[in-house]
């Protein structure tokens, strides 16, 4: 009875989180990159590599997550809640597993409050449905470090989840899942010792089933595309972190921030929970030192191995800090509980704090004003109801790829556009190009529709018969 405001505060962010998988339009360039990934996965019937181009295989990431994405479009359809289902189930099963562990070492109340602080810390709630790598990861590392812990303590079966969250982890993002697994476990058993206890987990099974796993999908993308392992080893895992802005990103440009950066991630993906943190250092020093040192130390490890891990690292995302949520809080939510009375009026005030941004932008989406905050382009593709076809001036935009299914016309140059463009046509121009575009077709345009990028023109506003080039 004590749980049921918990209980019911959960389904409530899950019901948004479903109203937003509906409402909340794939943006650019992640997450629509990656469900558009998925989509021509489902479309060419080609399993075994993802695809950021037809024909063009996408070897910077595992398929684990874009298996998930194109089996609910298999199902489903191709829409975005399709898309982001598979993701979600990612999240709801990482939910699952730190309820269990949590159970294991604490109290009902304790496991029912960190699940609920984790599932409404932004970062966490964004990426519970987001179609990008680091939830299928999350749910990784998670049960990894569940099931070495528990298995450590003989508690039944919770050693095979240590082996098949690492299966996990390298089918979602690679040896980086194995690093954030085994370097806190490394470290904890050198404090903790008793290496005798190892021989508690299932090794030989365990190894067997990982291998089994993991191993035929690494040797037959290579088989596929040979090169494939030598670019995801060396360029996505040793390159990508240590060479500011490298040039080797076969689909993009890194993301250069200054180092150090990921201190400040974590502290924005852990809203609204965020200012809470001295307040419970400044509880901890009141009442001495907490009980289970052991359980803490390893949470901590396993909280702090992404930030420092990435301290360093000159390209980062503001998602990389995520494998090390569910550990961070399970730990802030343990302490608290024992380092003094319970803090219902904060967990109250921090998930109606939650509840009121994440509603707002979802009732921003169901009223279309995400088009001036949200890059995608899914509202300017559904402004099009010309007879033709449809095309976009420079560079891609994996929104409209996604939302024309694969069918929108990419053209660099406005000579090449005019050159195609029939009556009927209409065209997507990027803001910034929108001058030598009416300079070249002539005259003044005036476009029908606009975001925060592109602009929407259509038969009624291009002219009938544009000039060559």
């Amino acid at each position: 009875m004590k749980n049921r405001p918990i209980f019911w505060a959960l389904v409530l962010l899950l019901a948004m989180r479903l109203l937003a998988m509906i409402w909340v339009p794939l943006t650019d360039p992640t997450e629509a990159r990656y469900a558009e990934i998925a989509r021509k996965m489902v479309e060419t019937g080609n399993w075994i590599t993802p695809q950021f181009d037809y024909g063009v295989p996408f070897w910077a990431k595992p398929p684990l997550h874009t298996w998930l994405s194109a089996a609910g479009m298999a199902v489903f359809g191709v829409t975005p809640f399709a898309a982001r289902l598979g993701i979600l189930a990612a999240a709801v099963a990482t939910l699952a597993i730190l309820w269990l562990w949590a159970r294991t070492v604490a109290d009902r109340r304790t496991a029912a409050v960190a699940v609920l602080v984790t599932a409404s810390s932004g970062l966490f709630f964004v990426s519970t449905a987001f179609v990008q790598t680091d939830m299928v990861l999350t749910l990784g590392v998670t049960a990894t470090m569940a099931g070495f812990y528990n298995g450590l303590e003989g508690r039944g079966h919770w050693g095979w989840l240590f082996f098949l969250g690492l299966a996990i982890g390298l089918l979602a993002k690679g040896p980086v899942a194995v690093v954030l697994s085994m370097t806190p476990i490394t470290a904890w058993m050198f404090w903790r010792g008793n290496w005798k206890d190892l021989a508690r987990l299932p090794w030989t099974g365990g190894v067997a089933l990982c291998a089994a796993l993991v191993i035929p999908w690494y040797a037959a993308a290579e088989i596929a595309t040979p090169g494939f392992l030598r670019y995801f080893l060396v360029g996505e895992h040793i390159q990508r972190f240590l060479e500011p802005g490298w040039t080797g990103d076969l689909y993009g440009s890194g993301r250069e921030q200054p180092r150090g950066t990921i201190w400040l991630f974590w502290m924005a993906a852990t809203l609204p929970w965020t200012p809470l943190l001295p307040i419970l250092l400044w509880r901890l020093r009141k009442s001495g030192k907490p009980a289970d040192r052991g359980l803490h130390l390893y949470l901590l490890l396993f909280a702090l191995t992404p930030l420092v891990f990435f301290t360093l690292a000159a390209n980062i995302l503001l998602a990389y800090v995520l494998p090390g949520v569910p550990a961070a809080i399970l730990l802030a939510v343990t302490l608290w509980t024992q380092s003094g009375p319970g803090g219902a009026g904060w967990l109250k005030l921090g998930v109606a704090e939650a509840v009121v941004i994440f509603a707002g932008v979802t009732a921003a989406s169901f009223l279309g004003a995400d088009r001036s905050f949200l890059p995608s382009e899914a509202r300017l593709i559904a402004d099009f109801h010309g007879p033709g076809r449809l095309a976009i001036l420079g560079g891609r935009s994996f929104s409209a790829e996604f939302y024309t299914q694969g069918r929108i016309v990419r053209w660099q140059t406005p000579a090449e556009l005019a050159a195609w463009l029939k009556p009927g046509d209409g065209v997507l121009v990027p803001k910034g190009r929108r001058e030598v575009f009416s300079r070249y077709l002539g005259g003044s345009l005036e476009p029908v529709s606009q975001d925060q990028d592109y602009l929407l023109f259509t038969p009624e506003s291009l002219p009938q018969s544009p000039a060559g080039g």
